[in-house]
């Protein structure tokens, strides 16, 4: 197990943050995710999974040995980021196109829960709503995306920009 480190907001970092995140399939395999794209740092709220759970390693594949996820208050860690100019995505049915919108090279990218996406109060805290298009007739496309296929789109999309 690695020794708890304090988290520390730097605004040149991309962070993958993680609301309320509990099934342990797909926290382990957003890890394994976000350090395939070179995410190195998750935030998390007090309330995801533990980083130990045994379903976390497995599907995590060595990535949670990899990467840091710090648990923390995401009230304050995201009203920081917004304080100190920092871009905070969320995804959202609501939201403008992935594909069409400008992303910055830092921010923070929130993910939300399995059952109740982006919970209302770290919603407040978002400066930037994405929605990822479905490519599906809309009578045939499933409601949303699970959350780890949406980490994966979503990052990859912010991954590409660097190029």
């Amino acid at each position: 197990m690695k020794e708890n480190q304090k988290f520390e907001l730097n605004s040149q970092k991309l962070y993958l943050c993680l609301d309320s995140v509990r099934d342990p399939g797909n926290f382990g395999t957003i890890l394994r995710i976000a350090n395939w794209f070179g995410i190195n740092d998750i935030i998390a709220s007090e309330d995801c999974v533990d980083l130990y759970n045994s379903k976390v390693i497995q599907a995590a594949m060595g990535s949670a040995f990899r990467i840091n996820v710090f648990y923390t208050d995401l009230t304050q860690t995201l009203s920081k980021a917004a304080k100190e100019g920092i871009p905070v995505y969320g995804t959202f049915l609501d939201g403008k196109n992935i594909y069409q919108e400008k992303l910055s090279l830092n921010g923070i990218i929130v993910l939300g829960n399995e059952g109740h996406g982006i919970l209302p109060e770290t919603e407040k805290l978002i400066t930037k709503r994405l929605f990822i298009p479905s490519g599906a007739d809309k009578e045939n496309a499933p409601e949303s995306l699970n959350v780890s296929a949406a980490a994966s789109v979503v990052c990859s999309e912010f991954f590409r920009r660097k190029f």
